[in-house]
């Protein structure tokens, strides 16, 4: 059974499974050994990123059995995972601002960042591409409600506004009504309308579903394990770094929990498949709001800390609304060229750049 299942995984699993290993082995013996809190940081960011490309190619390959509107449900519960454990290990740990700012910093970093980079490797490759504007509605969708999901409860719950004080009661009610869209966009998802679709000549896969059900099981412990390392040494790293907590959460935080639909969406781009990039990368953004965040705000209510809330500073709000409408203008169109992608990736330096002189995370 194990040599079958070696030889239908393919050149490709081995090497992220072994990757996966070799990382999350190396961190171990880190630990074990009293190594700087930075090498440890930095050897549990490395185990990361590849058990969550593990991932991903399991539930890419448990797409041929499923087909790709059921897949990409799949991917809403499995795919951020890594990012789930981070989160919830930062919030045990008392980092709020850190998840708080880590989710607006997925959204953003995938919108603005990652599309970016997308639209000006496939610009530059192969001039102008073209894709569905079923994917942009979806887009603006997120965006607003991205938008509008902060923007209320802040200003709902600011001194002299209605709902003074009452910060987390109306976080929970926000998070509720964000569960309850994820819920009712399900039935579309499985139909196709939602997630991405996978091009012709690629339906063939070699792992039985069995086997992507193991791996989706072992690669979600070791994130769970690995994560809790992760945040244990990323207080002390980023003080010695000098970091503020904004600026940890924002960019460091966010990049590395969605580097998987990060490398997946611009080598799709590469390959001149603009429909699958983009919906590969603004479906992670999808994930993050309207599952990622309200589920974290509620699961923050029984983890005995301080309870993840949905105010978030006005720089934020208007950082996900000034992003809300660049984005809208350059994929309304269903066009893309390396000028658009250079200008979100721009937006989103500046927008890094605004948290890049807060005050450093304290030890």
């Amino acid at each position: 059974m194990t040599s079958n299942f070696i030889e239908k995984a393919g050149r490709k699993a081995l090497i992220i499974g072994g990757a996966a290993i070799v990382a999350t082995v190396a961190t171990i013996v880190l630990k074990a050994t009293g190594a700087g809190d930075i090498t440890v940081f930095i050897a549990s960011a490395a185990a990361l990123a590849t058990l969550a490309s593990l991932v991903g190619e399991a539930t890419d390959q448990m797409g041929t059995r499923l087909g790709p509107g059921a897949t990409g449900v799949v991917q809403s519960a499995l795919g951020n995972l890594p990012e789930l454990f981070i989160s919830i290990f930062a919030l045990r740990a008392g980092l709020v601002v850190v998840v708080q700012t880590a989710l607006i910093g997925s959204i953003l970093a995938n919108s603005l960042l990652v599309l970016g980079i997308a639209f000006a490797v496939g610009g530059l490759r192969h001039g102008r591409q073209r894709f569905g504007t079923e994917t942009t509605r979806m887009t603006a969708m997120l965006l607003v409600l991205s938008v509008a999901s902060l923007a209320i409860p802040t200003l709902a719950t600011a001194p002299g506004a209605p709902d003074f004080g009452h910060a987390r009661d109306l976080s929970i009610v926000t998070a509720i009504v964000l569960l309850l869209v994820f819920v009712g966009s399900i039935p579309m998802a499985v139909k196709g309308d939602i997630g991405p679709s996978r091009p012709e000549g690629k339906q063939e896969s070699g792992w039985p579903l069995v086997a992507s059900l193991i791996v989706l099981a072992a690669a979600g412990v070791g994130a769970a394990f690995v994560s809790d390392w992760f945040v244990e040494a990323l207080r002390p790293a980023m003080a010695s770094l000098r970091l503020s907590e904004e600026f940890v959460g924002l960019v460091i935080v966010a990049i590395a929990g969605n580097a998987v639909e990060n490398v997946v969406g611009i080598t799709a781009a590469a390959r001149n498949e603009p429909d699958l990039a983009v919906s590969l990368i603004l479906n992670s953004s999808l994930q993050v709001a309207l599952l990622l965040v309200p589920a974290l705000v509620i699961i923050s209510i029984f983890l005995g800390g301080p309870v993840l809330t949905l105010v978030a500073p006005p720089l934020f709000i208007t950082s996900l609304g000034l992003s809300a409408v660049l984005c809208a203008l350059i994929v309304g169109d269903g066009e893309s060229n390396y000028v658009e992608g250079l200008a979100l990736v721009g937006l989103y330096i500046i927008i890094a750049g605004s948290v890049w002189f807060g005050p450093p995370l304290s030890p």
